[in-house]
């Protein structure tokens, strides 16, 4: 396994290593400027400082990265099963003993909460890793009883290079989800980072290569329509998988179409959370304060943003509610007694504040407004968002219906069980959603009719490596997170025949 200090840089700060990582690509091992020499800032969201310069990578330095992947995987492919995963596992162990060091890094660029947020990514992000590594042996074929005189198999065979796009709210998190079942499988990456965020996802690339073959992972970062377009309309990339908007999604699924190569799509949600009359109040509102992520700023595309609330126990819990975020302390994202930090850019801070806007201004609605920001000069240019409960909003309404990415959630009261699962099934999206009560009769039938691909009763865990997650509608194509997903996204199976008669 890899020492931590064969790892350069290891000894430096957070922004010691943004400027170790400044103007810089990974490709085929090493870090190198882009040939483009463009380059764009990234901003601290806390004080909105310049930290650092991302490398803005052409087309040009998209096809470098691709093709010394796609060389590189001529090689990688052949590799034995076993010790591809045992490679990917060794990664893992030496992701874990940088945690720390990346979960920092995580924290400068995006302005999430340390504690909260980013050291427990940092530690599901390696652990995805070792999961996958893992599961390196169950990359096996079938026989089939096909007839006497013939031997028929099949084998799963690995796709070849892997453009894989993530986007800037789990950017760790996304990366493994990715990577890591595609380098298992066989295939080579070439993973373009979020415009916000790519220092912490370069640094983990870097780390990587200290185990791995060079040209095997590759990091490559810059804007959508120039550098995300090229790399999915390469034509050696053989297959594309995408976190992010469902209008960016379309446009990747359109043209990757036109190669015919298969894609990944993780397009967000809007998802409903439902809390029956017969729950404890006190439990339910804990599930909605994790349910709606609100220590990521609600940047979750499983966040709760719809909880519909037993008329019975609205009140009640609409005052727990708002006691419970009015404990949360909004402030500095890198100190430890922090709980909230920011949202990621102006353009979505001002996003979030015009949803809020609008529905202040909507008769009957009233806008419970939480936590108080913070008062420290130091921030009076950061990027935080009080957390808002709205109620008198109605299921059909705008805040309702479209994904806002931000601490505002809507509280709506129901009366009729029916009406309220035909209510949570009125959104184009169908990612998530959670069913809170001890009537197991209830539960059964909730969760068969929740249009949705990740459902939880009583819980709402975030994404765990081992638990199939993707979604349906508008939230998008495929799944992640388990063998499956390695499986069936990342190779293709091809039927051989062996005619036996005669020999």
């Amino acid at each position: 396994m890899g020492d931590l200090h064969s790892v350069p840089g290891s000894n430096l700060t957070p922004l010691g290593l943004i400027k170790h990582l400044d103007n810089k690509l990974l490709i085929d091992g090493k870090l190198v400027a882009a040939k483009s020499q463009k380059s764009f800032p990234i901003h601290n969201p806390a004080t909105m400082e310049v930290i650092g310069h991302a490398a803005e990578a052409d087309a040009q330095d998209v096809n470098d990265a691709v093709e010394i992947a796609k060389k590189a995987q001529k090689e990688w492919r052949h590799m034995d099963a076993a010790k591809r995963g045992h490679l990917v596992t060794q990664c893992g162990d030496l992701l874990e003993e940088h945690q720390d060091e990346l979960a920092r890094l995580m924290t400068l660029e995006t302005g999430k909460a340390l504690r909260t947020e980013s050291q427990v990514e940092a530690k599901i992000f390696a652990n995805t890793f070792r999961f996958y590594g893992g599961l390196a042996l169950e990359l096996k074929g079938e026989t089939i009883p096909f007839s006497d005189s013939m031997l028929a198999v099949t084998i799963r065979e690995p796709l070849g290079v892997v453009g894989a796009i993530i986007a800037w709210n789990v950017p760790l998190l996304l990366m493994s989800l990715k990577v890591a079942p595609a380098l298992v499988a066989g295939n080579t990456v070439v993973i373009k980072s979020a415009e916000e965020a790519p220092f912490a996802v370069l640094r983990a690339a870097e780390i990587m290569n200290t185990i791995l073959p060079p040209g095997v992972l590759n990091m490559i970062s810059g804007d959508g329509p120039t550098t995300g377009e090229a790399l999915v309309r390469h034509p050696d990339v053989a297959k594309v998988t995408f976190t992010g908007s469902v209008e960016t999604g379309k446009k990747i699924y359109k043209n990757s179409s036109e190669k015919l190569v298969p894609v990944t799509l993780e397009l967000g949600g809007k998802s409903p959370m439902i809390v029956c009359e017969d729950i404890a109040v006190d439990k339910a509102i804990e599930g909605a304060m994790t349910s709606m992520r609100f220590t990521r700023q609600g940047q979750s595309c499983t966040a709760a943003s719809r909880i519909f609330v037993h008329e019975s126990i609205f009140d009640s819990f609409l005052e727990g509610m708002k006691t419970k975020l009015n404990e949360l302390k909004i402030g500095d994202p890198m100190d430890m007694e922090t709980d909230v930090g920011t949202v990621i850019s102006p353009a979505q801070h001002q996003k979030i504040l015009t949803y809020v806007d609008i529905g202040k201004k909507t008769p009957g609605a009233t806008a419970h407004e939480c936590s108080a920001l913070p008062t420290d000069p130091k921030f009076s240019k950061g990027l935080f968002v009080q957390p808002v409960l709205f109620t008198g909003i109605p299921n059909s309404h705008k805040l309702s219906q479209e994904e806002i990415f931000g601490p505002v959630t809507i509280l709506i009261p129901w009366k009729n069980f029916d009406d309220v699962i035909n209510q949570a099934n009125d959104s184009d999206y169908g990612l998530a959603a959670t069913l809170w009560t001890n009537d197991l009769k209830r539960a059964l039938q909730g969760v068969h009719r929740l249009e949705a691909g990740f459902v939880q009763v009583n819980q709402n865990v975030v994404v765990q490596p081992g638990l199939s997650y993707g979604g349906m509608k508008s939230s998008g194509v495929g799944k992640e997170a388990s063998l499956e997903a390695m499986l069936e996204h990342f190779t293709h199976k091809k039927t051989i025949i062996f005619n036996m008669s005669g020999v």
